[in-house]
């Protein structure tokens, strides 16, 4: 019989995929909520959303590039930038109390909420 903790992750997994795959990678919104439900730690559920983000990208991204929908030579202008945003940003999580990764995270997710329902 499987465990309630394995039943609820099964329909996150799912969640996750689809948006990644959907969004191109917003599955992360679902994925750091989960995994806190399972009873990660605000530093461990964000640096394991990074983790499992991984592979459905590199899935998600095969999908697209076969369909033609994105140019490699315009993602590959974004790369520096998001490499050392992404260093940035590995170093603050381990340095900040899980009450501002939560609240720089809510923040995150209202802006863009906001940004994409007035456009």
């Amino acid at each position: 019989m499987m465990s309630a903790r394995k039943i609820r992750i099964i329909p996150s997994g799912l969640a996750v995929g689809f948006l990644a795959g959907l969004l191109g990678a917003g599955g992360g919104m679902i994925a750091v909520p989960a995994l806190r439900s399972l009873g990660l730690s605000e530093e461990k559920a964000h640096a394991t959303s990074i983790s499992v983000m991984l592979p459905l990208v590199l899935v998600s991204g095969m999908f697209y590039l076969n369909a033609g929908s994105f140019e490699l030579s315009r993602a590959l202008e974004f790369w520096p930038g998001g490499i050392a945003g992404a260093v940035v940003g590995a170093i603050l999580l381990t340095k900040l109390k899980a009450i501002w990764i939560r609240r720089i995270f809510a923040c995150v997710m209202l802006f863009f909420a906001i940004r994409l329902l007035t456009r």
